[in-house]
């Protein structure tokens, strides 16, 4: 695998991609956009931090890319949904940098409260003047944090170190959440009403542009405080130029900014106003961090390599990290099933529906639903697909998929079903792992037991003696050995179907005469090359 470095990435954090012998690097940083887009077409894998943009055009250049791994937090400066709809994965770090970005936070909360920029450049001017200085304390103060993830949990836990009252505005944290943080959740408005000092740790989404702007200034305390060191454009620049010069805003301080480097006229009285402490982006910027974000990307291309689930892929669908162990032997059992199922169906499907029974079913299987999807669809498209974009594969397709779960158990104690449906019938496998070996328990209504193989046969005809004979006769001529055999029926003399795993390719002409011999209902050969967890 060849992985392209882009942006000033912390040596050692990058230091296991160095280590491993099946990764080719390459560090190229300072490219031009022409230069990068010249280039990036050998690559498999590239590694950037908030300098390279990862768009469209690059995309679209970066014709073997299956992974773009952003080393930090922020995924402002990549195309997640062009990266997606090309089947490339996106990874990030989201947690190398938490620790930084939060103590960042309390760095310029302190120094606004102790105006420690303007006494240094007071002494430092020979002057000696304390009363312009004179500061508040954080404690008792109320700290209203707007977005209580990753980095606002441990700016509350900081903050009640220091005595603070902290209320917080999170629609997407549970109450529970807030509790074990000694943190009373409120809506944005009690926010911006009641907080003295306000911080904001947010993504930059639509849901949040201009989240801060002129109605929430008016309604804010006068002389609060305020921080930023989310993303830019999250308060409303103009608007936060005025409250400070209004007065509303005793003080503020921004780390991130709508333009980066900052250029506009507007951007720039902002930042150079007195009264709003400023710094170039440094939240991230500890070397402990730039480690921890490089490393964590680096593990991510190996898990790769290795065919393990990827714990901080920004868009494919994943278990909770404490069941990834238990989960992946059913990602290569669904992986199976689907590229199985998808050789026996007519063509053109229009429904596909995965049914998860058994202990199995507790749990979130979306991750299993678009695992075996990626299988499935591999077969019907020259398009690569994989688990970040099979389900919109399967939309483009028009192909509707459902998934289904019941904890009630049949025989096994967790069963993985797939029912294919098309024009022409339908197709239904189901699947369970045995002491973790995949098998088929299921096709159709007959009861089967068997492995998936790289080559195999399956066909249904009218149960009469001696066919098995003839089948083993023809595959004999034809120098092909049977490995095993599975054979069900429903009834004696009635309909059998006999699945069959062989050592090497069936010629068609080996087919065509099976079929006469027993006078086939269905008869298909099968070839599985991809008996492997799907990536």
């Amino acid at each position: 695998m060849k992985v392209l470095v882009t942006d000033e990435i912390s040596p050692e954090g990058i230091q296991p991609l160095e280590d491993d012998p099946r990764i080719s690097l390459d560090v190229r940083v300072g490219l031009t956009e022409a230069e990068l887009h010249a280039i990036v077409g050998e690559y498999d894998a590239i590694v950037t931090r908030s300098g390279t943009k990862v768009d469209v055009p690059l995309l679209e250049h970066g014709h073997r890319l299956k992974i773009v791994a952003r080393a930090g937090v922020g995924i402002d400066n990549v195309d997640v949904d062009a990266a997606s709809s090309r089947g490339i994965i996106v990874v990030n770090a989201p947690y190398g940098n938490v620790n930084s970005a939060a103590e960042h936070t309390m760095a310029l909360m302190l120094t606004l409260c102790r105006n420690i920029p303007t006494a240094n450049a007071s002494l430092k001017a020979d002057e000696w003047r304390r009363a312009p200085f004179t500061g508040h304390e954080l404690k008792d103060r109320t700290l209203g944090i707007i977005g209580l993830g990753k980095v606002g949990g441990r700016v509350a836990l900081r903050a009640k170190a220091f005595e603070m009252e902290v209320i917080a505005c999170d629609p997407y944290i549970a109450p529970k959440r807030a509790e074990d943080l000694g943190v009373r959740l409120v809506s944005l408005e009690d926010i911006v009403r009641y907080a003295d000092i306000i911080t904001l740790h947010t993504p930059r989404t639509e849901e949040t542009i201009d989240l801060i702007g002129p109605d929430q200034f008016r309604a804010m305390k006068d002389g609060v405080i305020l921080v930023n060191c989310a993303r830019g454009g999250i308060v409303n620049e103009p608007a936060m130029l005025e409250a400070l010069e209004s007065g509303k805003v005793e003080r503020a301080a921004f780390d991130v900014f709508s333009e980066e480097p900052p250029h506009s006229e507007g951007v720039l009285k902002l930042v150079h106003h007195p009264r709003l402490i400023v710094t170039p982006h440094l939240g991230a910027n500890t070397f402990e961090a730039q480690k921890n974000v490089a490393h964590d990307v680096s593990l991510e291309i190996i898990r790769y390599l290795d065919g393990q689930p990827m714990e901080n892929a920004v868009n494919i669908p994943k278990f909770d990290p404490d069941l990834m162990k238990h989960m992946r032997p059913f990602m290569a059992l669904i992986s199976q099933m689907g590229e199985f199922i998808v050789q026996l169906a007519p063509a053109n499907p229009d429904k596909v529906t995965f049914a998860f029974q058994g202990k199995l079913a507790r749990y979130d299987c979306s991750p299993l639903t678009v695992c075996g999807l990626a299988a499935l669809l591999n077969r019907q498209t020259e398009q690569d697909v994989n688990m970040v974009n099979s389900r919109l594969v399967a939309e483009q397709m028009g192909i509707a998929v459902e998934e289904s779960r019941s904890t009630e158990l049949e025989s096994f104690s967790n069963q993985i079903t797939i029912t294919l449906n098309t024009p022409a019938g339908r197709r239904t496998v189901a699947g369970t792992l045995f002491e973790g070996i995949p098998k088929i328990v299921k096709m159709r209504d007959y009861m089967t037991d068997f492995q998936v193989e790289e080559h195999m046969l399956v066909l249904s005809y009218e149960d009469r003696p001696g066919l098995l004979g003839r089948i083993g006769t023809i595959l004999g001529e034809a120098g092909i050995n049977i490995g095993a055999l599975q054979l069900g029926r429903r009834a004696k003399a009635g309909e059998a179907m006999a699945v069959l795993s062989v050592d090497s390719m069936l010629p068609n002409a080996t087919i065509d005469s099976l079929a006469k011999a027993v006078d086939a209902h269905f008869i298909k050969a099968i070839h599985m090359p991809n008996c492997r967890i799907c990536s």
